[in-house]
């Protein structure tokens, strides 16, 4: 019993890595989408069509999958709705209208308040009780966000734009607990790729809408793009922002969110904003404050307290402690 035990441990433990390392991934990828998009932007095209263009050329990519996985539309069609509604389309469509009436800074810090409401979720909606050390984190990642944004920075108060700020943060709590839909039914869980790749093609069939793609100055595409004073082609930026920032980062998220928790992973996903901000440091010459780099500081140990506080799929647990330990100290005393 007690080798049983200990092999449970090693397994859960090896599972909680390889789930930690997919979302700081998946943070990583996110993070580089701004990078690779604001050249694009300042070349002459609409923040909207670089995020139809992001959509539209990922659910281009996963297409083959999307046929592959062709039974999910009728075994799972309201994930699928879901998915694209809200951690696709939503999340975007809601953002960048938020930055177009509040400060990017404070968009960017209402919307990583979703980890806190992804919290409140597990808490008052699934009625698991949630550990000190997790909200913690929580607190500790939106105090070190703040600093990251400089959310003083043009601080005004607009009540469309806050509303649509936590818009995106209501749809980034969908994103992750969607991801988690159907990671306990084993065999029967719908598979990730299938979700993401109907989860774009939903996406990209709302942002059209919006977008309005043929509108497009489609010749910024064939040009260059400047990068810090350095010349990119358009195309090899667009490139990076499918395959990296979307594909990569939604495959890698999704998968994270199974191996580990939405809670943990949403927490782990603040360090995309911290990310964000030193690739444009490196890449743009966007330089850091003092404050930006303790903020981040601050998010890093905030996320690596609720990573480790928090359960992994693989312990069954509740986001407190008590659960399959004490149900195990129970059958080995019986035993």
């Amino acid at each position: 019993m007690a080798v049983h035990t200990s092999e449970s441990s090693a397994a859960v433990g090896g599972g909680k890595g390889v789930g930690l390392g997919l979302a700081l991934g998946s943070a990583l990828a996110f993070g580089g989408s701004g990078v690779a998009a604001k050249p694009l932007i300042e070349a002459g095209l609409d923040p909207l069509d670089v995020v139809w263009l992001r959509v539209a050329g990922a659910a281009l990519v996963m297409l083959p999958l999307a046929v592959r996985h062709r039974a999910l539309v009728r075994s799972r069609p309201a994930l699928l709705l879901g998915f694209g509604l809200l951690a696709v389309a939503g999340v975007q469509a809601c953002y960048f209208a938020a930055i177009s009436r509040i400060p990017v800074g404070v968009a960017l810090l209402v919307e990583y308040l979703a980890p806190a409401l992804v919290l409140g979720w597990v808490r008052f909606v699934q009625r698991r009780p949630v550990t000190r050390a997790a909200a913690l984190g929580v607190v500790l990642a939106a105090g070190g966000l703040a600093c990251v944004v400089e959310v003083w920075s043009g601080l005004s108060f607009d009540a469309v734009g806050l509303l649509l700020a936590l818009g995106a943060a209501c749809c980034q709590v969908g994103y992750f607990v969607l991801s988690d839909q159907g990671s306990d039914a084993g065999a029967e869980a719908p598979d990730p790729l299938g979700v993401i790749a109907y989860g774009l093609l939903v996406g990209a069939l709302v942002l059209t809408a919006v977008a309005r793609p043929w509108t497009m100055d489609w010749s910024v595409l064939r040009g260059d793009a400047a990068m810090n004073g350095t010349l990119v082609p358009a195309v090899a930026l667009l490139a990076w922002i499918v395959l990296i920032a979307t594909v990569l980062a939604y495959v890698t998220g999704v998968v994270s969110v199974r191996r580990l928790s939405p809670q943990v992973a949403g927490v782990v996903a603040c360090l995309e904003a911290v990310i964000a901000t030193v690739l444009a440091w490196v890449l743009l010459g966007e330089h850091l404050s003092a404050p930006q780099i303790i903020g981040g500081a601050v998010v890093l140990l905030g996320a690596f307290i609720a990573q480790s506080s928090a359960p992994t799929k693989g312990s069954e647990e509740p986001v407190a402690s008590g659960g399959p330990e004490r149900e195990l100290s129970a059958r080995e005393t019986a035993s």
